[in-house]
């Protein structure tokens, strides 16, 4: 049984009349009465009984009339399923991030993406790079905002650069200035310094303790443990500073003193990540471009 002898028969079926049943799916009248045959061939009964200027549907026609109606309503509601999806009007896109590029970078290009899409849905999670990495390995993740270089290498990742970010200290503005009150601060300066630090796993907090001990001491936490919102919640309470990027310390509004790191600072390289063996759906790729463009 073919899609398209159902298209026929219900033709038929409508119109009674195999004539104006061909003009209205546009094929020749013979062509429509053999595929017609062709499928009472294949049912082993006749769907039509012919008269001169009377056609009916038999018993086997009023029973496969519904059928044929809804094989053909499902269709064209799959048809249409696939349509919305190619022209982005549905679907869905799973992003992962750190929770640091959540707080800084993802507002503004969500907000527009979802002025653009209302009808993607946006599935966000938050995790290290490493916990990414391995979301994206086993497709759980479409795209994934990552901190390079990766803990673990992948060839089977592909990684485009997005962005160079300094990182700047932050502190309470009723504590000390950092730094001896200078408008920078060094590295160095921060032994000695009580650090609000984030928990292991956290890219900034691998980063930080390495440049820490580049200087030649070991870092002091005061707190530690926390996520991004956790940690400059306790610098605002003056429980010591944190190292973070500048984007987020952009984003968090008052109670905080922002003093850049002194040249050559530290920054950090935040890539798109996708697996490389598999492209992402329509939808993620247009976020991507979205991303890439910003």
């Amino acid at each position: 049984m073919q899609f398209q002898q159902l298209q026929y028969f219900v033709a038929v079926a409508e119109t009674r009349h195999f004539t104006r049943a061909a003009d209205l799916v546009h094929v020749a009248q013979p062509s429509l009465s053999q595929q017609i045959k062709a499928l009472e061939r294949e049912l082993g009964a006749d769907l039509f009984r012919r008269a001169r200027g009377n056609i009916t549907l038999t018993d086997a026609g009023e029973a496969l009339l519904p059928l044929a109606r809804r094989i053909l309503a499902d269709a064209d509601t799959a048809r249409q399923e696939v349509q919305e999806l190619a022209q982005l009007r549905r679907g869905r896109v799973r992003l992962g991030a750190t929770p640091s590029v959540c707080t800084g970078l993802l507002p503004d290009v969500l907000r527009a993406f979802h002025d653009r899409y209302p009808g993607i849905r946006l599935l966000i999670e938050e995790g290290g790079s490493h916990d990414l990495v391995r979301e994206l390995a086993r497709g759980a993740l479409d795209l994934a905002l990552v901190v390079l270089p990766l803990p673990t290498p992948s060839p089977a990742l592909t990684t485009v650069e997005l962005l160079r970010e300094d990182l700047v200290v932050v502190s309470s503005p009723d504590e000390a200035r950092p730094g001896r009150g200078s408008r920078t601060v060094r590295i160095a300066d921060l032994e000695g310094e009580r650090l609000v630090m984030f928990r292991h796993g956290y890219d900034l907090r691998e980063l930080t303790v390495a440049a820490c001990r580049a200087e030649g001491f070991e870092p002091d936490f005061a707190v530690e443990g926390g996520e991004m919102d956790a940690v400059l919640g306790f610098v605002r309470a003056g429980l010591g500073v944190a190292v973070v990027p500048r984007m987020v310390a952009a984003r968090s509004g008052r109670g905080l003193r922002v003093t850049p790191l002194a040249r050559p600072g530290l920054h950090r390289t935040i890539a798109l990540a996708h697996r490389s063996d598999v492209a992402p759906p329509r939808a993620a790729r247009e976020l991507q471009r979205m991303l890439l463009e910003r």
